[in-house]
């Protein structure tokens, strides 16, 4: 099944790719991989999911957070490849979580993109990732995440 037909069946509904808010490229192609640069949680309507996880959200709404920032890496790659078949896997997700000093689910949050992949792009979906927690992030935003993707020629 392609991997359009699925976000289909998974009723995902691809953004427009966010423009960077910095001097950065939202994606490079090289040797093989796709680098995404850092996408930042965002609402389906394009407002920014700010605030900080042991204070502002609980796991649940971080992990919601963080699939928003999962499904714009999968339109980054959209933008970047033209089609999303040629993934051949994600190889590893970077996750930031800005939370209390005392937050200490950083993993559990970094779930909601980390499943997203698995869900969207099966076996190739699974990778390797960290997740940390921060102080703060970009516009205060709740959750970061960047990728590595393997692609097809």
């Amino acid at each position: 099944m392609s991997i359009s037909k699925r976000l289909e069946e998974l009723s995902i509904k691809l953004p427009a790719p966010a423009k960077p808010v910095a001097s950065y490229l939202p994606a490079v192609e090289a040797g093989g991989f796709l680098h995404i640069s850092g996408q930042i949680s965002m609402n389906e309507d394009g407002s920014l999911i700010v605030g900080r996880l042991g204070e502002d959200y609980n796991v649940e709404r971080g992990q919601a957070a963080a699939r928003r920032c999962g499904i714009m890496l999968i339109a980054q790659m959209q933008a970047a490849l033209g089609d999303l078949d040629r993934v051949e896997r994600i190889v590893k997700l970077g996750g930031f979580v800005n939370c209390t000093e005392d937050f200490v689910d950083q993993p559990k949050v970094v779930n909601g993109a980390s499943d997203l992949m698995q869900e969207v792009f099966g076996e190739a979906g699974r990778h390797a990732r960290s997740a940390v927690g921060v102080n703060t992030l970009p516009l205060g935003v709740a959750v970061e995440v960047d990728a590595i993707v393997k692609i097809r020629d």
